[in-house]
Formats: C-alpha cells, structure tokens, sequence
C-alpha cells in the first residue's frame, strides 16, 4: 500500500486518534492489556468480552437505546460502540468537545446513570471505560474484537428481516474514516455494504463528508455547540446537517431556526435518512436541561437575530 499523505488537520486527527494521551504511570492491568496476544483471545466471542471488562459485548445491544428501538419499526437494526466520553478513561475521545457538551453528555442517561458508586461508576460505566482503554492499549485485539462484533451484528439483523447500521461513535467523536484495521483497509472499507454514520464536532470532517471525500457508506451530522457557530455556517453552507439541542419538550421543536428547516431528531436515530442541508432538532435530556453555556438554546428569539446568516451563507457560498 502507497503512503498516503495526510492534511496538517487530518495528521492531527490521527495523531489525537493514536497517541496514548495522556501521559501517566501505567498499571498491570494496563501492561497485561498491552502484552495480550490475539491468539490467546478465547473461541467464544462473550468470554473474548467478559476478559476484557466488557462482559455485556463491544456494541449496545439493538433495541437497548430507545432511539434504536424506534429505528426497528422501520426495519433497520443499530449497533452502537459506546466509549467513555471525553477523557473519562484516561484518554480523551472527544477532542473538539466544548464545556457545555462535556457537562450535558448523554452518557448517563438511561442505565448509564443508574446506581452510581462515589466515583460515578456503575456496570455500564465500566465497560465504556474498558472498551476505551484496548481500543489506546491493544488495537490490534481491539480491531479483531470490533470485525467479530459487526459480523455478529450483521447476522443477528439479517436474521430478523433487518438492515443493519452502526454508529461507532455512540459517545466518542474518533475519524473512522482514517483508523486502519489489521489489514490495512478502514472499517467502511470493510463492510462497504453496511451504513455506519456518526455525529461530529469536527467541521473539516463534516465538509469532507458531504463533498464525497469519506466512502458512501458513511454518513456524519455536525454538531452545533456554544462555541462552535463560525464552524456552523461553514458546514451548512458545504451542505451537511447541523444537529442542535433545543430547550424543548420532545417533539416540540422549533420548525424553522437559523434560517433552515428542523427536523426532529428524536423521532429516530437514522441520520442518514435525513435529507440535507436541515437541522436536526433534538429536545434537552438529562443534564441538558440544566445547562448553562449556551449549548442548549434556549431562546426562540434568537431564530430572528440568527436569520442574518443568510447573508453569510450567500457570501461564503460565493467566495
């Protein structure tokens, strides 16, 4: 394989995505994890899960998230990869994250936030935080474990008279399109009959994305936050989606906003089925509704102040 050549923005990328960040002291579990050999992973696909920490398997299970749940009634099977958000585990998955979506992340939502220790652990917190640290410490078993998984996923969805999808970064934002499997081809490139699609907070990856420089099967929506909105116009104007956290009871979202249609996002997770060019609304949850930073919008009048875009949109359009 020719080398590629890389952006100075998707070096960084990759650099962020492979460097074990942060520097620290590592423990034996770590170096047990580091030294494991893949010919020592176990046949069975749910011990290869319970020895790494990970005991309910590498994907949520389909029909666990309740957005997922809503996606079967239209006959699409979702497997997502949940990491610990941020750097939760010690290594940070969130690297354009602002402090208004690190405070109102969804990870402990729903069994996420049941029964937590002092230390804000529960079962499920633990995985996360186990899958996170062989994803920094072994990719190599990681990239074995995640292959199995799809294949798993594919065949119980198949199964069920289900297309399967996947969104790997349930509670990440890592550049898949750039992260190589043992052979040297990227997951899409893989499985080039399966959708994978994802949120980003990252606008080069967004813009690449829907100017066709990402594999076909993979679709991301850009994710508006309190400190971000320059990257907001640059990513509509390419003509991506641009999510955004309204203050609002679900399903009773704002139609129009920022000078483009919304629509609404919780009534499923199927992004790629969105047509372009929206916003895709989304009602505070959880920690959401607490927010302060201005992630969360709150104010409907600010749709009037916002409608100048336009003209930006114009002028960026022609420059």
């Amino acid at each position: 394989m020719a080398p590629m050549t890389t952006s100075t923005s998707e070096s960084s990328i990759l650099a962020m995505a492979d460097a074990l960040v942060p520097v620290r002291i590592l423990s034996d579990e770590d170096h047990w994890i580091i030294n494991f050999r893949a010919e020592d992973l176990p046949v069975a696909e749910k011990e290869c899960h319970r020895l790494f920490g990970f005991p309910s398997g590498l994907f949520t299970p389909d029909g666990y998230n309740p957005k997922t749940k809503k996606g079967r009634a239209q006959g699409y099977s979702t497997a997502i990869l949940h990491f610990a958000p941020a750097d939760r585990s010690g290594y940070d998955v969130c690297q354009y994250r602002t402090a208004g979506c690190t405070a109102a992340c969804l990870n402990t939502a729903g069994h996420g936030g049941i029964a937590l220790d002092v230390n804000g652990l529960n079962d499920v917190q633990r995985a996360r935080i186990a899958r996170t640290r062989l994803f920094f410490l072994n990719r190599y078993v990681f990239n074995i474990l995640l292959e199995r998984a799809i294949r798993t996923h594919i065949r119980r969805a198949t199964r069920n008279g289900l297309i399967p999808v996947i969104r790997l970064n349930g509670t990440s934002d890592l550049p898949w399109e750039r992260l190589r499997l043992n052979d040297g081809r990227t997951v899409l490139e893989t499985f080039p009959e399966i959708t994978f699609y994802d949120y980003t907070k990252h606008a080069e990856r967004a813009i690449a994305n829907v100017s066709g420089q990402h594999p076909a099967n993979y679709w991301l929506t850009f994710s508006q936050a309190e400190s971000n909105l320059d990257d907001v116009k640059r990513v509509l104007v390419a003509g991506a989606n641009v999510a955004a956290v309204f203050m609002a009871k679900p399903h009773a979202l704002p139609t129009v906003y920022a000078g483009r249609v919304v629509i609404d996002g919780d009534n499923d997770d199927l992004r790629f089925l969105d047509p372009r060019g929206v916003y895709v609304g989304l009602a505070a949850k959880g920690r959401g509704k607490k927010d302060t930073t201005g992630f969360v919008i709150r104010d409907w009048d600010e749709t009037m102040r916002l409608d100048a875009w336009q003209n930006d949109y114009a002028d960026m359009a022609r420059g």
